[in-house]
C-alpha cells in the first residue's frame, strides 16, 4: 500500500507532504502492493492511544463480559484510536481479578490494539476519590499488586496511587520496574509528592482533577510533577474536566513532550443521555457531561480523537496534540519500539485526517478499518 502526497507526521514533531508506504502490518520503505492512495490535502499521523478510559458504547471493562473489549476496541477503531488501555475503578481484589482475568483471555483481537490495563484504584485518598466508591479503598498493597498482575497475565501497565498513602512509598519503591507508578487522587502536599517522583513515580493521573490546586505557596502535586522533567501527566481534553485557558498552560508549564491526553471515557461515549453507571455507581449524563448523583464528574463521554480536535481548537498546534494523543502515550507504555511514529520497521496503524480533523480512513496493522 502506498498513500500518496499525504502531510505526514513526522519522527520530529512536523509534517511533510511524502509518501507513506507499508507492505503487511509494517511501515516499509518499499512494498510489492501496487494499492495506492491519493492523499492529497491529508494529514497522515499515527494511530493515537488511549491510555485511560472506562468503557464506551454501553460497555464498561469492569463489566467483564465477554464481549466488553471486542466492543470498546471496535468503537476505539472506528475513532482512529487505534491502541487502548482500559481502567479499572476501584473494587474488592475478588472483583479485580474477575475484570484482569476477563483481559487476560481476550481471544485474537479485532478493532483496536489492547496494550494492556490501568490500575486505577483502590490505592486512592477517601478526600480525593472523585467518582470511585470509597467503600473499596485500601492503601497500597505489594502482594495485592503482584497477584493481580499474575492473573492479568502481566497485562497492569500503569497503577494509580496516592503517596500520602501508608506505605505508598514502600509499594513505589518495591515496584517501579514493574509497572507505570502514576500519582492521583490524592491530597498529597508538594514533599510528599516529590519525594514519591524520587523514589520511581512517573505518571500523573489526569493532571489537575482529583488533587490539590497548583498554589503559590502549595505547589502540590503540580509543582512537584513539574520539578521532576521525566514525569508525564495526562490531561483530559474534553472541554469539561479542565478550562481551555488551563490546557494552555499545561502545555507551557511541561511541554508538548511531557502531556498525555486521555479520555477518561465512561460506558455513556458514543451513546446519548440519560442515566449510565460507572464503578457500581449511577451517573446521569447531559450534554457532555457524566456526574454522580451529587455533582461529581464521573469520567467523561468523549474518545481521544475528540480530545485531540478540543485541544486544537483550544489553541494546541495539531503537531502538538498529535505528540500528546499518539507519540507520548506509547513511551509513557513502553511501546515505542512499535508504536506511536510512522518509521520504518513500526506497525501500520495510520490515520488520514481532512483539514477539519474529520476522519478520513484508518488502518491498523496495515488492514483498512470499515
Amino acid at each position: 500500500m502506498i498513500i500518496r502526497n499525504a502531510w505526514v507526521y513526522t519522527p520530529d514533531h512536523h509534517f511533510t507532504q511524502k509518501d507513506l508506504i507499508f507492505d503487511g502490518p509494517y511501515i516499509r520503505t518499499q512494498t510489492a502492493n501496487p494499492a495506492e492512495i491519493d492523499a492529497s490535502g491529508l494529514y497522515a499521523i499515527p494511530g493515537l492511544i488511549d491510555i485511560h478510559l472506562h468503557g464506551c458504547m454501553g460497555h464498561d471493562f469492569c463489566d467483564a463480559a465477554a464481549d466488553t473489549l471486542n466492543a470498546m476496541a471496535a468503537y476505539q477503531a472506528r475513532n482512529g484510536v487505534t491502541g487502548f488501555i482500559p481502567a479499572s475503578m476501584a473494587f474488592s481484589e475478588k472483583k479485580l481479578s474477575g475484570i484482569f482475568k476477563n483481559a487476560a483471555r481476550r481471544p485474537q483481537e479485532t478493532g483496536a490494539m489492547l496494550l494492556g490495563v490501568n490500575m486505577e484504584g483502590p490505592f486512592l485518598s477517601e478526600a480525593k476519590k472523585g467518582a470511585q466508591n470509597g467503600r473499596y479503598l485500601v492503601p497500597p498493597d505489594i502482594s495485592m499488586f503482584r497477584r493481580l498482575n499474575a492473573v492479568s497475565d502481566g497485562l497492569i501497565k500503569l497503577v494509580t496511587l496516592a503517596p500520602e498513602l501508608a506505605g505508598a512509598a514502600e509499594f513505589i519503591t518495591a515496584l517501579k520496574d514493574e509497572t507505570v507508578i502514576s500519582l492521583g487522587h490524592t491530597e498529597a502536599c508538594f514533599e510528599t509528592a516529590a519525594q514519591a517522583f524520587t523514589l520511581g513515580a512517573s505518571h500523573v493521573t489526569h493532571l489537575f482533577n482529583a488533587m490539590p490546586p497548583f498554589n503559590h505557596r502549595e505547589p502540590g502535586l503540580i509543582g512537584a510533577a513539574f520539578d521532576h522533567p521525566s514525569v508525564t501527566a495526562e490531561l483530559i481534553c474534553d472541554g469539561v474536566h479542565v478550562a481551555p485557558a488551563m490546557i494552555r498552560a499545561a502545555f507551557k508549564l511541561f511541554s508538548a513532550g511531557r502531556i498525555v491526553f486521555i479520555s477518561d471515557s465512561m460506558r455513556a461515549a458514543g451513546l446519548g443521555d440519560g442515566e449510565y453507571t460507572l464503578g457500581g455507581q449511577t451517573v446521569q449524563v447531559c450534554g457532555n457531561r457524566a456526574t454522580l448523583a451529587d455533582g461529581t464528574l464521573a469520567g467523561s463521554v468523549t474518545n481521544l480523537m475528540d480530545c485531540l480536535r478540543n485541544a486544537v481548537a483550544f489553541g494546541i498546534p495539531l503537531t502538538d496534540a498529535v505528540q500528546a494523543a499518539a507519540v507520548n502515550p506509547a513511551r509513557v507504555i513502553g511501546e515505542s519500539d512499535r508504536l506511536g511514529s510512522l518509521e520504518p520497521g513500526k506497525l501500520a496503524n495510520v490515520v488520514l485526517l481532512d483539514k477539519r480533523l474529520n476522519v478520513v480512513k484508518i488502518f491498523i496493522k496495515g488492514i483498512a478499518v470499515s
